[in-house]
């Protein structure tokens, strides 16, 4: 049965995407059968995985809106194992356009359920922002992965994503847990990456992932290929770190781990 992870975090720029893209691709990688779903209007996960964007049919917008369903929207990616629902700007229009839907928080949990059994790992990226999006995907979720960026204000907004997750978890979806927050952009050559890491560590009673995402020059070029970061440098640090995360997620909640 398909394991549905959503990854978070209203804060932009914290290596959300790259998480997502990364850590789908490195699943693969290791031989499972992953589904990545773009939930953010502006599709760098779409892009990230080598899919134009702009030329994709049947995207996120039309299954929210119903307008086709779940099977028609799945495409391959540049990874294989690797299937894609994409997205494009056209998504930013949907949360005005359901307003007034029945029960839309569900709309996407519904469509999945029809297909994930087919899968080891769905993995979705949400927007930069606590949403109708977001919340649709934390209904159709069994965990969050919380991407945190080693720098002084990591911590702010952190609180108000946890307590979204345990509204969500209270009133729409019970089984809805944190998976863990792994660091991102860490910087060994700063004091400041230690210190964030340490603070969080202190005052955030969750799972913390043992992987550590470092600063990478190739991994921000990746995207730009259209490339997850084991296709296009399969050396690099950035790489191997999204595998060790990667084998990180398969054995979570193992008694080793």
């Amino acid at each position: 049965m398909g394991r549905v992870i959503v990854v978070a975090n209203q804060k932009g720029g914290v290596g959300k995407t790259t998480t997502a893209i990364n850590l789908s691709a490195c699943l693969a990688e290791m031989g499972k059968k992953v589904l990545a779903i773009d939930m953010d209007p502006q599709g760098n996960m779409t892009s990230g995985l080598g899919v134009d964007k702009n030329e994709a049919d049947n995207t996120v917008y039309e299954l929210l809106l119903g307008e086709t369903d779940i099977k028609s929207c799945l495409q391959s990616s540049i990874v294989d194992g690797l299937e894609l629902i994409a997205s494009n700007i056209n998504l930013a229009g949907a949360e005005i356009e359901l307003i007034g839907a029945e029960e839309k928080e569900f709309i996407l949990q519904k469509s999945l359920e029809t297909i994930k059994d087919g899968y080891d790992f769905v993995i979705i990226d949400c927007p930069p922002s606590l949403n109708m999006l977001t919340i649709n995907s934390m209904c159709a979720a069994d965990t969050v992965l919380v991407p945190i960026q080693c720098e002084y204000y990591a911590l702010e907004g952190l609180s108000q994503l946890i307590h979204t997750i345990e509204l969500v978890q209270e009133r729409l979806n019970p089984r809805l847990e944190i998976e863990g927050v792994v660091f991102t952009m860490y910087d060994a050559r700063t004091n400041l990456s230690l210190q964030v890491v340490e603070n969080v560590k202190n005052n955030l009673h969750q799972t913390i992932y043992k992987t550590i995402i470092p600063r990478n020059v190739r991994l921000a070029e990746a995207p730009s290929h259209g490339m997850p970061i084991n296709l296009y440098d399969t050396k690099s640090a950035g790489a191997e770190s999204y595998r060790m995360l990667a084998d990180e997620v398969m054995h979570r909640g193992e008694e080793e781990w």
